[in-house]
């Protein structure tokens, strides 16, 4: 329980940091990128730096960086199926969630590998 509102205060802080982050620079369509997922992912590091040490933190950002380049793969096609086949963005989200997937399975794949 101690480590589940030590992540909501964390959280909340770096939130409401990078919400005025997002406030300060232009354009103010920053808000909402400096506004969650930085701090959830700063607030879970350092939980788990404090819980289970570096090593197993370091674990887990790598895991982050591999699903944030899979996130981005598949935000930039459904951005491609967005532009070239105007479809309606609930189709192009839902019909291309495979590519998310599948890229976060290949990256899961390729970390069991590493020693």
């Amino acid at each position: 329980m101690s480590e589940l509102l030590a992540r909501f205060l964390i959280g909340g802080f770096i939130v409401s940091f990078f919400s005025v982050l997002g406030e300060v620079f232009r354009p103010k369509s920053f808000a909402g990128l400096f506004g969650a997922a930085p701090s959830i992912a700063l607030a879970t590091i350092g939980i788990t730096i404090a819980s289970r040490g570096k090593a197993y933190a370091a674990v887990e950002a790598r895991s982050m960086i591999f699903g944030a380049i899979a996130f981005l793969l598949y935000g930039a096609s459904v951005s491609w199926m967005l532009i070239h086949y105007k479809r309606r963005a609930l189709t192009a989200t839902v019909v291309l969630m495979p590519v998310w997937f599948a890229a976060s399975f290949a990256f899961w794949l390729a970390i069991r590998q590493l020693p």
